[in-house]
C-alpha cells in the first residue's frame, strides 16, 4: 500500500440538495485526509480545460451545462490507495448500478447526474489536483 492523493468533486446536484456534510463525514470516516477544499461556480472555460478530452463527444454540452449549474465542492483527499478507495466510496458512476451504501447510489440522482467525481488513476489523479489547486493551497 502506498500513500497518494485523489482528486473529488462534490457535484452541483450533491451540493444543492444539501449533501456536502455528509460526504465529507463518509470521507472522513472512510480515513482519508483532506489536503485541499474550496467551493467554487465552474465556468464553462474551466470545465472545457478540465474536461478536455470530453470536449467534443456527444455528451459533453450536458456535462458542462450540469457542471456550471452551480456551485461543487472541489476536494484533494490523501490516504492509502486513495485513488481505488475514494472509487470504491463513491460506487459505480450509474447510480442505478451502485453498491448499497455508497455514495452514489445514497446521492446520486442519474448517470449524468451522479453526485461525485474521482480520478481514475495517478496521472489524471496529479493533473487534476494541479487543475484546481497550487502547491500553497494544500496542506
Amino acid at each position: 500500500m502506498s500513500v497518494e492523493q485523489t482528486f473529488a468533486i462534490i457535484k452541483a446536484n450533491a451540493v444543492q440538495d444539501g449533501n456536502v456534510g455528509n460526504i465529507l463525514a463518509a470521507i472522513e470516516a472512510a480515513g482519508f485526509t483532506l489536503r485541499g477544499m474550496r467551493m467554487a461556480r465552474l465556468t464553462p472555460a474551466i470545465c472545457k480545460g478540465f474536461y478536455a478530452e470530453h470536449v467534443h463527444k456527444g455528451f459533453y454540452p450536458e456535462l458542462e451545462d450540469f457542471m456550471t449549474e452551480g456551485p461543487v465542492v472541489l476536494l484533494c483527499l490523501e490516504g492509502e490507495n486513495a485513488i481505488l478507495r475514494w472509487r470504491e466510496l463513491m460506487g459505480a458512476t450509474n447510480p442505478e448500478k451502485a453498491a448499497e451504501g455508497t455514495l452514489r447510489k445514497k446521492y446520486g440522482e442519474s448517470l449524468s447526474r451522479n453526485a461525485t467525481h474521482g480520478s481514475d488513476s495517478p496521472e489524471s489523479a496529479a493533473r487534476e489536483v494541479s487543475y484546481f489547486f497550487s502547491a500553497f493551497d494544500l496542506v
